[in-house]
């Protein structure tokens, strides 16, 4: 896993960093010595766990847990004070360590994080193996659905694109809709439905997925913005 240390108090950060060495499937990518200089990192780079502090200046370890909303990565809250523990929690972290750390309490912080990992990680990949099968005129097709861009209402119609095709379906795209896994898509207006991860950019009403245009209409705006977490 990649860890990403997060406390203003060096001494705690190079603690932090020797523990971490014994783990050898442990891999420390970066010490950080304030939130703010944290949630830049974490958004540029894959940070799989952060060991946080949580009293630190300017923004809190919970402020920061609070603000990756879905790029939260895993969490180790590290601290002094026993008093932030209900509100840690609420976060859904992983564990809540006070200091001084001992080896013994840590390891056993690391296995829970891990196996959570591993959770995700089998989750994901089933998740890239989903399918659907369409009936094109009269032929029925496997499609992965990691693989569709957006689904598109055509009259009677629903028109699936995938990377270098289209697919027609005889159906609405209501009865569509409600077929579809809701972690893989979103309807954005009346007339189409997206895939999440293919959106590349948002240029004011319009998402822009693979070369393709597909417009956002107001009424789904919202719902939109708040599944990819726009900062």
């Amino acid at each position: 896993m990649n860890c990403l240390i997060i406390d203003d108090n060096e001494i705690a950060r190079l603690t932090l960093a020797q523990l971490l060495s014994l783990d050898s499937s442990l891999k420390l990518i970066g010490e950080c010595a304030s939130a703010k200089d944290a949630f830049v990192k974490i958004l540029d780079i894959q940070v799989d766990l952060l060991l946080l502090d949580i009293e630190m200046p300017e923004m809190s370890g919970i402020e920061l847990a609070k603000s990756l909303g879905d790029k939260q990565p895993l969490i180790i809250f590290t601290t002094s004070k026993r008093d932030y523990a209900v509100e840690a929690f609420d976060l859904r972290v992983v564990d809540f360590v006070t200091k001084p750390i001992l080896p013994a309490r840590f390891l056993q912080s690391i296995d829970k994080a891990k196996k959570i990992f591993h959770q995700k990680d089998i989750a994901t990949k089933e998740a890239q193996d989903e399918f659907i099968f369409i009936r094109d005129s009269n032929t029925v097709r496997r499609i992965r659905l990691n693989d569709i861009l957006f689904l598109e209402a055509k009259g009677d119609y629903v028109q699936v694109a995938v990377q270098g095709k289209t697919y027609a379906i005889h159906s609405s795209l209501k009865a569509v809709e409600d077929k579809l896994p809701k972690h893989f898509f979103i309807r954005v207006h009346r007339s189409f439905i997206v895939n999440v991860s293919k959106i590349d950019t948002i240029e004011g009403g319009t998402l822009i997925i693979e070369g393709n245009f597909v417009p956002v209409s107001d009424s789904f705006r919202g719902s939109l913005n708040k599944r990819i977490q726009i900062l």
